[in-house]
């Protein structure tokens, strides 16, 4: 069902005014009828009686707001715009989602009572009109597995609007809901195929070739991935998907303390191997320079004992103790 947008019904001041003016004859012309016994007075009756029945037809709408409207059960149009307007009175609006509140902007939560004071007040006056803003939905921290199985927590952002009010009315019972769904799907789908950092022989790209992908590093290109993952579930709800972000990444409780081990050892290791790197050409360097300056000559036993007592010094995690020897080695 495609949305039908209903134009030139911003008449509601003109019948707000004759249905109060109408009132006023019919009150003064009750009064003239009873007095002189005019044939008028049924009618003055009926509309004081039901002249009201008008006042439902007035609808007012402000910016960034739509009203679907149907006729005894039939969809006959959509009102967009500021104004005020009017319509058959016996249209009722529609609005499934009217009452779902979800984490996401407008939901403002009082820090006295725990409540949402939009869920507050929409349990007294629900608001049957759709919102056409831009909104933020941040759904719950969900535990989901890697490509490699480790279990991982992550959340998302996403920025949707509606911009279709028929399609999101009667193509799905309640798009709020919907949309949080086809959120947690979309991400279980598009998480499971990235590692949470970057690992060997792992394809992210469906291409067959191993890259460097990862949650952690391509946060990005993953976040662009669940977004258009969402749109593609949500086309048929008339919702537009403009971002998604993610808002938390981390290892899952029960393994976070082994990951955190795991990668300070990383750390700790490739800091050796840098260290290491450098004593060694310090070493060579050393010997080379004692070489060509001719500064002293050492056999070869000599030399590993200096290369020995050099890499001590330089790859050692305290400073070192120097032994003075005053005589040979032989």
């Amino acid at each position: 069902m495609n949305e039908k947008v209903l134009h030139g019904r911003k008449n509601g001041m003109m019948i707000l005014l004759m249905v109060i003016v109408l009132y006023i004859l019919a009150v003064i012309g009750f009064i003239v009828s009873v007095s002189r016994d005019s044939i008028l007075i049924l009618p003055c009756i009926l509309w004081i009686l039901f002249g009201w029945i008008l006042l439902c037809g007035l609808k007012v709408l402000k910016p960034q707001e739509a009203l679907v409207l149907t006729l005894f059960g039939k969809y006959i149009g959509t009102l967009k715009g500021e104004g005020f307007y009017f319509v058959n009175p016996f249209c009722t609006s529609i609005n499934p989602a009217s009452r779902t509140k979800l984490s996401q902007s407008g939901d403002v939560r009082n820090l006295l009572t725990g409540q949402t004071e939009s869920a507050s007040q929409s349990v007294d006056l629900p608001s049957k009109k759709l919102s056409l803003k831009v909104m933020t939905l941040n759904n719950n921290k969900q535990k989901i597995n890697d490509v490699l199985g480790n279990p991982v927590e992550i959340g998302i952002a996403v920025t949707w609007r509606i911009t279709d009010t028929a399609k999101a009315v009667f193509n799905v019972d309640n798009y709020k809901e919907y949309l949080s769904l086809m959120c947690d799907t979309a991400l279980r789908d598009i998480v499971r195929l990235y590692p949470y950092d970057m690992a060997p022989n792992v394809d992210t790209t469906g291409d067959g070739i191993a890259d460097d992908g990862s949650l952690r590093g391509s946060s990005t290109i993953v976040a662009e991935r669940i977004k258009e993952e969402i749109q593609k579930h949500v086309d048929n709800a008339g919702i537009e998907i403009i971002a998604a972000r993610i808002t938390y990444l981390a290892y899952a409780p029960e393994i976070a303390a082994v990951m955190l081990q795991r990668q300070q050892a990383s750390a700790i290791i490739d800091a050796r191997k840098m260290i290491v790197d450098g004593a060694v050409g310090m070493v060579e360097m050393a010997l080379s320079r004692l070489s060509e300056n001719n500064t002293v000559e050492l056999d070869e036993e000599r030399k590993a004992a200096m290369v020995s007592n050099l890499l001590v010094v330089l790859c050692g995690n305290h400073d070192a103790q120097p032994v003075v020897n005053s005589g040979s080695l032989y």
